[in-house]
């Protein structure tokens, strides 16, 4: 897929809504031999109403947005150039959580522009020479519950505008978002299918919790939830082909994970094209504990590493110089 000529504006058309909000109980765990526990996550958005005229290498500055999702109507380049994810050595940095509250993590405790602004201080240490620090909203769309809610599934999806509210500070501000399912006893396919409006955007990804993925008789907070190889390749072979059929750039696909059998068969996990897989590592402790988890569950052979640091919970927080030393090497770092 090439570059569009820098001299051609790319049009795109994002969208509006406000916010729903979400519930979550707390857990904590041992993985692999390691003490570690494992707080909630969520996820929610802004954006603003009218067709926003993107030039290349700049920030957009939407106008109002329609009220209806559109298409891309040509090939665009994600923030910084080119369509990689992990090209033009990018190194990517988030805030998680979900919008209107910060109980679920550090991006719902301001507007999302605040928030972008806070999100540049962060991630600015991470840096090296040559590389570009790429801010990431993880957004949680579909928040798992305590209580069945009207499909029985044990999850509720927060509001389309809360979505549209994030996708349009991400085009003026040149971040990247991602899109986090705890889908309760739905499946991820299912779950995913519904945001397929906010996936069409060319700078929207999406992560996968199987901590929140539960079974028929359990609930959400109760268990440590998990999910098959097979599922997730059903997502993987969907989100491809509507990344294809949309000729779009190459979007973010994450796997949340703390522990190995909260993916099972993860060996048989598809490196599909025109994604670019991470597998995120997510427990919290103290830095030896973080880093016995990540040891136990990495495979950076089969996807590129991310690791989740918790303001709250973490014990002695990971500086980013001391993140950067990890081995297997992080290349997708999240607060939450």
């Amino acid at each position: 897929m090439g570059k569009v000529p820098a001299d051609k504006p790319l049009r795109l058309l994002v969208i509006a809504t406000i916010a729903g909000l979400a519930f979550i109980g707390v857990e904590s765990l041992s993985t692999a031999g390691a003490q570690g526990g494992r707080a909630p996550d969520g996820a929610l958005a802004r954006v603003a109403a009218a067709p926003a005229e993107v030039t290349l290498g700049q920030p957009a500055v939407p106008a109002p947005l329609p009220a209806a999702v559109s298409a891309v109507q040509e090939v665009v380049d994600l923030p910084g150039g080119g369509t990689r994810v992990f090209g033009h050595r990018r190194f990517l940095v988030a805030y998680y959580g979900t919008a209107g509250t910060g109980v679920l993590g550090v991006l719902g405790e301001a507007d999302p522009d605040t928030m972008h602004r806070r999100l540049l201080k962060a991630a600015e240490p991470f840096g090296r020479d040559g590389e570009q620090v790429q801010p990431v909203y993880e957004l949680i769309v579909t928040v798992a519950d305590a209580v069945p809610g009207p499909d029985g599934d044990y999850s509720h999806d927060i509001s389309d505008a809360a979505v549209r509210d994030y996708i349009a500070a991400a085009h003026r501000h040149g971040a990247l978002v991602v899109l986090d399912l705890q889908p309760g006893r739905s499946d991820f396919l299912t779950v995913a299918q519904r945001w397929k409006w906010a996936l069409q955007d060319p700078w929207v990804g999406l992560a996968l919790d199987p901590e929140w993925r539960v079974g028929p008789r359990q609930v959400p907070a109760q268990v440590i939830g998990s999910v098959g190889a097979v599922e997730v390749n059903r997502v993987t072979r969907w989100l491809s082909g509507l990344k294809q059929r949309r000729g779009l750039p190459e979007k973010a696909f994450v796997l949340h994970q703390f522990r190995t059998s909260m993916i099972r068969n993860i060996d048989k996990v598809v490196d599909r094209k025109g994604l670019a897989m991470v597998q995120h590592v997510d427990g919290f402790g103290t830095q030896r504990q973080k880093l016995a988890t990540y040891h136990a569950v990495a495979r950076p052979d089969q996807f590129a590493m991310g690791f989740k640091l918790f303001y709250d919970e973490d014990v002695n927080l990971f500086s980013p110089q001391r993140v950067r030393k990890i081995r297997p090497a992080v290349r997708f770092v999240s607060y939450q």
